[in-house]
């Protein structure tokens, strides 16, 4: 059954299926095509009559996932690309409430990939148990992550803005509460959502926030990542200038930033590519968020000094985040306890650190330390770091671990594991999680993630600092002091952080 409502811009008729309304491919901003590709987010388009929202909207120009990952992930291909990229899409149990809680999903994929039409994202779960789900799509990479003369800065980010603040003026339409609102995402989503809580654009737009497998770390200076905008510039043969970029094929654009890349991660030179920054990963890149008048500073320094204030938490981390990277790129395969010190001190580690995890992990082979050791630098003490400073500023936080692990190609708890859990979706992960995913254990996390958007609390303890952080795994779930914590002191032994 069609069910028709009224949002900025005009009339949509979305589908009814067991109780859950859905409402796909929702403009949010006008197209950012032609001399507006990099421009600022601007108003919708209207349109004349009823809009079907049955379909997924296209997706932001973006390079593809690689294999094995995209295999893993379930073959995700994102849909069209171009054109009204700049899409919502809404997944409701009853337009005619009027304070349901609304969660709105920023997907991740290292600022360059990833689109709200994964079937990983369908929100119908989350609407079945009485929230307003709200995925969005926001430009990527060279589009929407790197300086351009002529250009706003972080126009990623202000596509985020810019969608939740269509959320505040359009949920009521679909029965949410405008000031029930919690914003989440995993990875790149995830350090979104801790740049938004830095932003001083996004003051008001949310209530609550998740940080899955994110942190705010992964920012550069403009003048650094307008190196990489001049390199790519060079490429192409071009200016580094809006007007000169728009005037390219995207899908030109999208090769040459696939080739810089490539450079980039093969010869990480700063002198050529400013100071670039470790992102999710542990790959060295140039296309994400940069310094400006949206993330001023990083956003442990404003949560620091109140930018979170009244804003729940709820942060955490697979058990061992990196393993996804490692193996896909078969580094993994390739470590043994003699290069094991080289290996990580490529990641910042001395061999004192390694020491330490080796004697934390006897019985654990030289690869799985490796992975430890990586994905505690690069997640999980950033995130820890994170909820500390949160819960100093008078924030309620709250601490997970995801540590059921898969054992397809021997990821274990790896980065973006939790994802088909979160969502309720087990049925068709089976590429990743492997046969026979536990049910037990989506209903367990996905059941707290509710209960976080309705209440501010997912059921557990505050974190006190690692005195509660909720464990999900298969058998059951148990809320412990922090796992490994010795594992994050020997990073911690040179300044003390919370959680060692």
């Amino acid at each position: 059954m069609d069910i028709t409502v009224t949002v900025t811009g005009g009339e949509v008729a979305g589908k009814q299926n067991d109780g859950v309304t859905t409402f796909l491919g929702i403009p949010y901003a006008a197209a950012p095509v032609g001399e507006s590709t990099f421009a600022a987010p601007a108003p919708v388009t209207p349109w004349d009559g009823i809009r079907a929202a049955t379909t997924e909207g296209p997706s932001c120009w973006q390079s593809a996932y690689p294999e094995p990952i995209n295999g893993w992930f379930g073959k995700v291909t994102a849909s069209q690309l171009g054109g009204e990229c700049l899409n919502v899409n809404v997944w409701t149990p009853d337009v005619g409430a009027t304070d349901l809680p609304v969660m709105v999903w920023i997907h991740g994929g290292a600022f360059t990939r990833g689109s709200n039409a994964s079937p990983m994202y369908d929100g119908s779960a989350f609407a079945r148990d009485g929230v307003v789900l709200v995925s969005i799509n926001y430009r990527l990479g060279v589009f929407g992550f790197l300086p351009i003369d002529g250009a706003p800065t972080n126009l990623g980010m202000r596509d985020q803005i810019a969608a939740l603040k269509w959320v505040q003026d359009n949920i009521i339409q679909f029965g949410g509460d405008p000031r029930n609102v919690t914003i989440f995402g995993e990875s790149a989503g995830g350090m979104s959502v801790a740049n938004l809580l830095a932003s001083p654009g996004a003051r008001g737009l949310f209530a609550k926030a998740i940080v899955q497998s994110g942190h705010g770390h992964s920012i550069v200076e403009a003048d650094d990542a307008r190196k990489v905008t001049a390199e790519l510039a060079a490429l192409l043969g071009t200016s580094p200038t809006a007007e000169a970029f728009a005037s390219i094929d995207p899908a030109t654009l999208i090769a040459a930033q696939d080739k810089i890349s490539d450079e980039i991660r093969q010869a990480p030179d700063p002198a050529r590519w400013g100071a670039t920054t470790v992102s999710a990963g542990g790959g060295i890149t140039g296309f994400i968020p940069a310094f400006d008048d949206l993330i001023p500073v990083f956003p442990d320094d404003a949560v620091a000094a109140g930018a979170a204030g009244g804003i729940s938490l709820l942060a955490g981390s697979t058990a061992r985040e990196f393993s996804l990277f490692s193996t896909s790129s078969g580094l993994r395969g390739a470590i043994t306890q003699e290069m094991l010190p080289m290996a990580v001190a490529r990641f910042g580690a001395d061999a004192g650190v390694v020491a330490a995890y080796s004697a934390n992990h006897p019985d654990e082979s030289a690869a799985d330390i490796f992975d430890h050791i990586v994905s505690d630098l690069f997640f999980r003490r950033p995130m820890l770091t994170l909820a500390h400073t949160a819960g100093q500023s008078g924030s309620d936080v709250f601490v997970y671990e995801f540590a059921w692990g898969t054992a397809v190609s021997d990821l274990g708890p790896c980065h973006a594991l939790e994802l088909p859990f979160v969502f309720d979706a087990v049925s068709g992960s089976e590429s990743f999680t492997g046969p026979h995913p536990p049910q037990r254990l989506a209903d367990d996390i996905h059941a707290a993630w509710v209960s976080f958007a309705k209440t501010g609390s997912p059921g557990w303890p505050a974190y006190a600092d690692g005195q509660a952080v909720r464990v999900f795994d298969a058998e059951r779930s148990t809320t412990n002091p922090l796992p490994r914590g010795a594992d994050i002191a020997a990073l911690n032994r040179d300044h003390d952080i919370a959680g060692a």
